[in-house]
């Protein structure tokens, strides 16, 4: 790696504050020296071109003037000076190199002149004419060729373009001290901008630092102006929001969990110590003992099963198949096959309407089997569960109803939160569950673009509906699936999982 290459991958890995530092004085050394070099090339050129004005003017007129001689007039040779632009020095040299008219006698020698003619002059002189440098000054020459009566004379012209060469060495100097004392200020000035540039950024850094798991409740700070960094703030501490509310959701979730595992897990050490101390000896004891871990057994399989069901759905990988399915047979297979096992409640389909529906079979059957199996747990015995499907213009309206101890307003919001269960010690009824079922039919809904709406009245019912969206043109959906939201890949294995899971409820 080369100097130039570790230059700027020095740069590239430095702090933000030094290339702002750094394009701060790049810009003002360019913009300096561009002045600068503007300011002096036009001072340059503005003085090379008034002395070659002149000096052109000079010549044209005694150009002029010599024609009038060529004319065979009279004329007076001082009568020559009147031509001249101020500035201009004429000599006239004869065949022999005797000069025989000279308008500034006291001007350096032809000569001299001759001795001190650059070899490169400035690109911005006249090519036709040549530059001489004397001592202090700068001098434009040229000449012209002239014949009188016979006599053959040269004509040289001089113009003083530069009358004190060291005064312009001193501006020079002058502009250069000024340019680098403007870059050291420049620079100065570009690390205190980006200080207080970055100042609300590193605020930003030291608070991120501070901010721990058991510290989320700490914030920037957003100031009162509306720029970049105050947006970047605030979405920052938007961030923070969300975090804080997953990492209380999760919190929760742990703790309702453990809370719930703890009750079966105790109920199957207290009969497995019962059954090692007495089973073997008492088969009322063994029988007792066997059918409670069964059934606790039975209850923390469910319970596990909706953990790991919602646990997917947080981490994006449940599984879903979406295909167009008629809706009418799925609701009459639910309804039929938990009449079976309804003993104690009338369940009725009273309507079902048919319409086409691009979703999951087996979460939408989960979904409807929550609903009607929530509604079971909170009606009493003899209640009856009535189930509508009821077809509108481009959705099915999917209700189930019943006659159960109903909802508090205050806790209608709540009942789609995990592990929340509706309080029924005024009912003198106990309700088993983990209360996850309806949190497991939001999710399912919400990916089915679904709208659930709860309607209940304490000691009345309640009933929920789902309001379901239809395809209005099943041929065109089926060709085209990838345009629909749900377009997950699900594998074999996970699909007869999920097949086999026909227990979610609330």
């Amino acid at each position: 790696m080369n100097i130039i290459d570790k230059i700027f991958h020095g740069l590239h890995n430095s702090r933000i504050s030094t290339k702002i530092m750094l394009t701060y004085v790049a810009a003002f050394a360019v913009l300096i020296f561009a002045t600068n070099l503007l300011a002096w090339g036009a001072m340059s050129y503005g003085m090379y071109h008034q002395a070659e004005t002149s000096l052109e003017h000079s010549m044209a007129n005694i150009r002029e003037l010599l024609e009038t001689i060529e004319q065979n007039r009279d004329i007076d040779v001082n009568s020559i000076r009147d031509p001249l632009t101020p500035g201009v020095v004429l000599r006239a040299v004869d065949a022999n190199g005797e000069i025989f008219f000279d308008t500034d006698p006291r001007y350096p020698s032809i000569n001299e002149i001759n001795a001190g003619k650059l070899s490169n002059p400035p690109i911005w002189s006249n090519s036709s004419m040549e530059i001489a440098e004397l001592n202090n000054a700068v001098v434009y020459c040229s000449q012209m060729k002239f014949t009188y009566r016979s006599m053959s004379m040269r004509l040289y012209f001089y113009r003083t373009i530069i009358a004190d060469v060291l005064f312009f060495d001193r501006l020079r100097s002058i502009l250069l001290v000024i340019a680098l004392t403007g870059l050291i200020v420049a620079a100065a000035s570009g690390y205190e901008v980006s200080q207080r540039i970055l100042k609300p950024i590193s605020e930003m850094t030291r608070t991120a630092h501070e901010i721990a798991i058991e510290n989320m409740d700490k914030r920037l700070e957003v100031a009162p102006v509306e720029d970049e960094l105050t947006e970047l703030a605030k979405t920052f501490n938007s961030m923070l929001d969300r975090l804080q509310a997953g990492l209380a959701q999760q919190q929760r979730f742990v703790s309702d969990a453990s809370h719930e595992l703890r009750t079966p897990a105790t109920v199957i050490r207290g009969y497995s110590d019962l059954l090692a101390r007495w089973g073997s000896h008492d088969p009322e004891i063994l029988k007792e003992g066997i059918e409670a871990i069964q059934s606790e057994s039975e209850n923390m399989q469910q319970l596990i099963e909706q953990l790991l069901f919602l646990a997917r759905a947080d981490q994006r990988r449940q599984p879903l198949k979406p295909e167009m399915l008629e809706l009418s047979k799925i609701v009459n297979d639910v309804v039929n096959s938990l009449e079976i096992v309804t003993n104690n409640h009338t369940l009725e389909l009273i309507k079902n309407d048919s319409g086409t529906i691009f979703a999951d079979k087996v979460t939408i059957k989960q979904m409807l089997r929550i609903f009607i199996d929530n509604a079971i747990k909170y009606t009493p015995k003899g209640g009856r569960i009535t189930v509508n499907s009821v077809r509108q213009v481009d959705k099915i309206k999917l209700s189930v109803a019943d006659t159960g101890i109903g909802i508090a307003p205050e806790n209608q919001k709540k009942v789609f939160d995990r592990f929340f269960r509706v309080d029924t010690s005024h009912t003198k009824r106990e309700v088993s569950g983990t209360g996850l079922g309806l949190s497991i039919a939001s999710w399912i809904a919400e990916q089915h673009d679904i709208t659930i709406e709860l309607e209940s009245e304490l000691g009345k019912g309640t009933t929920i509906t789902a309001v379901i969206p239809l395809q209005p043109d099943a041929d065109e959906f089926i060709d085209e699936p990838e345009s629909e939201p749900m377009s997950f890949t699900a594998t074999t294995d996970e699909n007869e999982e999920q097949k086999n899971d026909l227990r979610f409820s609330a």
